[in-house]
């Protein structure tokens, strides 16, 4: 039972984590609050998301493992399939943003400007999906728990 219990604390605190940092991304992503510091501070919390979702995922894999329901369960019930095809796709909506947070670290690097409105507003819509996508996912685990 103790093993089940901190499973689940360090499944919940990577999901925290990971709702942090998306949500810092979020607030960040503004043309008119755009400058230099603004640019690094995305891409280095784009990171610690990066850790975040990993560390998401692996708690989640050590619960489908060695938790008291087993993974025979678990695969077995479609609202895990679901809520699994959500994270594969918030996932993979972060990579848009991830690529230009790099790639506007490395334009100014190189002495270029900084990314015009445009591709901010644009880049924050993608992390926009992704935030709007997280609660679902914590939607779908509420009524998976209780037995839907």
């Amino acid at each position: 039972m103790t093993l089940e219990a901190l499973l689940a604390a360090l499944h919940l605190v990577a999901i925290l984590t990971l709702v942090v940092f998306l949500s810092s991304q979020a607030a960040l992503c503004r043309s008119e609050w755009m400058n230099a510091a603004v640019v690094r501070r995305l891409a280095r919390l784009d990171v610690i998301y990066l850790f975040a979702a990993v560390a998401l995922l692996l708690t989640g894999l050590a619960r489908l493992y060695w938790g008291t329901k087993g993974m025979a369960w678990y695969v077995s019930q479609p609202l895990f399939h679901v809520k699994m095809t959500l994270f594969v796709l918030v996932g993979l909506l972060s990579i848009k943003p991830s690529l230009a947070f790099r790639r506007w670290v490395r334009n100014l690097t190189e002495g270029q400007a900084l990314p015009d409105a445009q591709e901010v507003a644009s880049t924050r819509r993608w992390i926009m999906l992704q935030a709007h996508l997280v609660p679902v996912i914590a939607v779908v685990a509420v009524f998976w728990a209780r037995g839907m």
